[in-house]
């Protein structure tokens, strides 16, 4: 899982003229939303990869012991896997592009800025990755936000363009692996080439026994050492997934340059048909990714694999902007903006509550904490999310009626402008 976890409502231009983050009463409070819902589905995602090992879901080590857990698992492939990260994605972005948009506006250099923030975002997903938890996605974000450059300066139809030249990919590169086992079987004969095959799968599932026994017993020392071993495998899935962040990266610049959050109410038409078509496809997608996907073996290329990945890859994004368009649309109503007031806190304490999930979660489930690795059930996970997001929503709230910025936010916009930002509230002056 994961984020976009920038600051979509664009926290200033460049450290040359504009020092100071946008004002409160200047944020976009939509923008927000989205990014606290966000981060529930992010961690209702996660949960399950706290309690056991990625190398264990690719290998399906483990299986549903009841049928609350086989259900909450469909639940979770069908509503949140790769929805959330989109949205993140999307936001990121959105984020840039508004930031690149008021850097032009006011003639700033907006280049040095950018890359100054995403190092500064590079080496706390390095720190997070290392030393709380091997899932973390930030170490994607800020590579693929440096890249993001290249399209700073696109027009809106180009965006689009790159857009589902993305997306197309990873069903390519899926593809081509689908045909090279089917090479293989022909070269080596069908019974060798499953033999190799099987083989891979051992060697995923004895990698995963592994981590199991560290993550369960091991001291921070030692789980440190095996999330570092994680991560050698984490980094071999980015051509999977990267390829779909980026594709949402870019869709979220495009709406950031065509202003639409700007003028919600002048564009609310193409929302409705955003809204519309993401729910179609997106349902039509989630139950192609979720019942083939149960016919195969994420670990092995094959026609049901295929088949349960093109689903998801066009089905998760579509699903994520459903979301998106039906908090959107939400959000103009004044009674539902009241509501949902609670998730823009959250969101405007994003990354902070983001690393806040990762150091709550490697406490409860890792041997140097409660111990509870391999014990919470898909269910309970739900359960836990929703009492851990709870919490984030109350802090968020007591600490912004406090504080300016949620405190990793802080820090990531100091470093950014090279400046240190005023924290309390009262030091803000409008």
């Amino acid at each position: 899982m994961p984020t976009a976890i920038s600051n979509a409502n664009g926290d200033s231009s460049s450290m040359g003229r504009l020092q100071a983050p946008v004002r409160p009463r200047n944020r976009i409070i939509t923008i927000d939303i989205l990014r606290g819902f966000a981060i529930f589905g992010i961690l209702l995602v996660n949960m399950e990869f706290f309690n056991q090992s990625a190398l264990n879901y690719v290998a399906e080590l483990y299986e549903p012991s009841t049928m609350f857990d086989q259900l909450a698992r469909w639940f979770i492939a069908f509503f949140a896997e790769g929805k959330f990260y989109s949205i993140f994605s999307f936001l990121f972005g959105l984020g840039m592009a508004i930031q690149y948009l008021r850097a032009v506006e006011k003639g700033a250099r907006f280049g040095p800025f950018w890359l100054r923030r995403m190092l500064v975002l590079l080496g706390i997903g390095l720190i997070h990755a290392y030393l709380f938890w091997p899932g973390d996605i930030l170490i994607m974000y800020s590579v693929l936000g440096i890249a993001l450059l290249l399209w700073r300066k696109a027009k809106p139809r180009t965006l689009l363009i790159w857009t589902f030249i993305f997306l197309l990919l990873p069903l390519l590169l899926n593809t081509a692996l689908f045909g090279l086992v089917k090479m293989g079987e022909m070269a080596m004969g069908r019974e060798e080439m499953a033999r190799v095959l099987d083989e891979q799968i051992a060697n995923y599932a004895a990698l995963g026994v592994q981590a199991d026994q560290v993550y369960t017993n091991g001291n921070f020392i030692e789980v440190t050492a095996q999330r570092a071993r994680d991560m050698m495998f984490m980094y071999s899935t980015w051509p999977f997934m990267g390829f779909n962040v980026l594709a949402m990266m870019i869709l979220g610049l495009y709406v950031g340059k065509r202003h639409i959050f700007e003028d919600i109410p002048g564009n609310m038409l193409l929302i409705r048909k955003v809204w519309l078509w993401g729910l179609i496809i997106g349902l039509i997608g989630n139950f192609v990714y979720v019942y083939f996907g149960e016919q195969a073996n994420r670990a092995v290329p094959s026609l049901a694999n295929l088949i349960s990945l093109t689903g998801q890859i066009f089905g998760a994004p579509a699903l994520a902007l459903f979301y998106m368009t039906s908090l959107t649309m939400l959000a103009e109503r004044a009674d539902w903006r009241r509501r949902l007031q609670p998730l823009a806190k959250v969101g405007r304490m994003a990354l902070t509550n983001y690393l806040l999930q990762s150091a709550i979660c490697s406490i409860l489930f890792f041997g140097y904490g409660f111990g509870l690795y391999g014990q919470i059930g898909i269910a309970a996970g739900i359960l836990l999310t929703i009492v851990i997001y709870a919490a984030e929503v109350v802090f968020s709230i007591w600490w912004l009626a406090r504080f300016r910025f949620g405190p990793m936010e802080w820090l990531w916009r100091t470093l950014s402008y090279g400046k240190r930002q005023p924290m309390r509230r009262e030091a803000f002056t409008s």
